[in-house]
């Protein structure tokens, strides 16, 4: 049973805290400097009541899930980003794979009788898939199979892929949304202040320029999601700042739909010395996201990567989706040292998962169209 806002304002103490859960309870937004204050000073129960308010204010018990799975094209890269365990340096693409068009076209095929909604795209950098070869791409997934929702590229992969073609941003975003390009995924977010960025992944699209092309998608009625690599070298104020600057954008553009942390895993990668972070951090991460980004309509957590008690977990914690079937596609995080190595749940399990923590499952399309209630 979780613990109710009134008995958190009642047994707090801590003025400045207990100021910030009166404002949770008002519906009043917190500041930059607050939202320190909880990193700082919040205990887990503190800030897990404040998200579970908000969450459930929000979207009461239900909890989404989608059917869906992912296309990585390549985990050849020309960027090299210190906590990457997945991309092998286009000088030794030998070591990686590189999928041709008619190889992900077979791959969208073996979903032809099942019910999937959302083909998920997003790979390393390689230098020879340009944009007119994901162009044709996404043209011919969608003359097989027009209902299937396709997301697809990272900021990094559209940045390197913009600049290549020689268009601008709104350009490119444009002919890919033309082509049937629908949403964007959030990954190469990792940490916008440049004090880290400049460390962990800095010969690739900055923090600005993530956002300038997120910022052009919801310019263009598309929406998009965004992360945080969070858990390694950053501090509590460089999530603080990377989250104002995603709320920022949110009240202009009202784009975004999800906001997914991503806990970062130290297998295997250029990081391994950094220690991984606790599950007690995990979740308070979580439910001071949920309480500090007031205007984005979601937070996710990516169950492969906590695995899936800690999803369970996190659903107390201001979490009210837990991504999808995924299949076992996905390598990204499972080559990282993620929880599940094969990551693939059918509905039913993920239906289980949900409901063993009283939650109701809702299975969603990729825009938040409720498809079936599950309870």
């Amino acid at each position: 049973m979780s613990t109710s806002i009134d008995t958190i304002i009642d047994f707090t103490t801590d003025a400045s805290l207990k100021n910030i859960a009166h404002k949770i309870k008002n519906a009043t937004r917190i500041t930059n400097e607050e939202c320190l204050l909880l990193f700082e000073k919040a205990d887990l129960p503190f800030v897990g009541a404040l998200a579970n308010h908000v969450r459930e204010k929000l979207h009461g018990n239900k909890t989404y899930f989608n059917r869906n799975f992912h296309i990585e094209p390549t985990n050849v890269c020309v960027f090299s980003c210190k906590f990457c365990a997945y991309s092998r340096l286009y000088a030794h693409k030998e070591e990686g794979w590189e999928l041709s068009i008619d190889q992900m076209l077979d791959i969208v095929k073996t979903y032809d009788d099942k019910p999937i909604t959302e083909v998920h795209i997003v790979g390393g950098v390689h230098p020879k898939m340009n944009m007119a070869y994901f162009i044709e791409l996404i043209q011919k997934i969608h003359a097989h199979r027009p209902a299937l929702h396709v997301k697809g590229f990272t900021a990094v992969e559209l940045d390197y892929m913009f600049r290549k073609a020689k268009v601008s941003v709104e350009e490119g975003m444009l002919q890919l949304k033309n082509a049937g390009l629908q949403s964007l995924p959030g990954g190469g977010a990792e940490i916008f202040h440049p004090e880290i960025r400049n460390i962990i992944a800095g010969d690739k699209v900055t923090g600005d320029g993530w956002l300038n092309i997120h910022e052009a998608a919801h310019n263009l009625g598309m929406h998009t999601n965004a992360t945080m690599l969070y858990g390694h070298i950053e501090k509590y104020e460089h999530r603080v700042d990377h989250m104002s600057r995603l709320r920022e954008l949110q009240d202009k553009t009202k784009g975004f739909q999800t906001f997914i942390p991503l806990k970062f895993r130290n297998m295997n990668n250029d990081m391994s010395d950094v220690p991984e972070s606790t599950i007690t951090e995990d979740m308070r991460l979580y439910a001071i996201a949920r309480i500090y980004l007031d205007n984005f309509p979601h937070l996710k957590s990516y169950w492969p990567m906590l695995g899936r008690q800690n999803a369970q977990l996190s659903l107390s914690f201001g979490v009210n989706d837990i991504d999808g079937t995924i299949d076992d596609s996905t390598k990204i995080y499972s080559m990282a040292g993620s929880e599940e190595q094969t990551p693939a749940m059918s509905t039913e399990d993920l239906v289980t998962l949900i409901k063993q923590v009283k939650r109701q499952p809702i299975e969603r399309d990729t825009l938040y169209n409720e498809i079936k209630d599950f309870s």
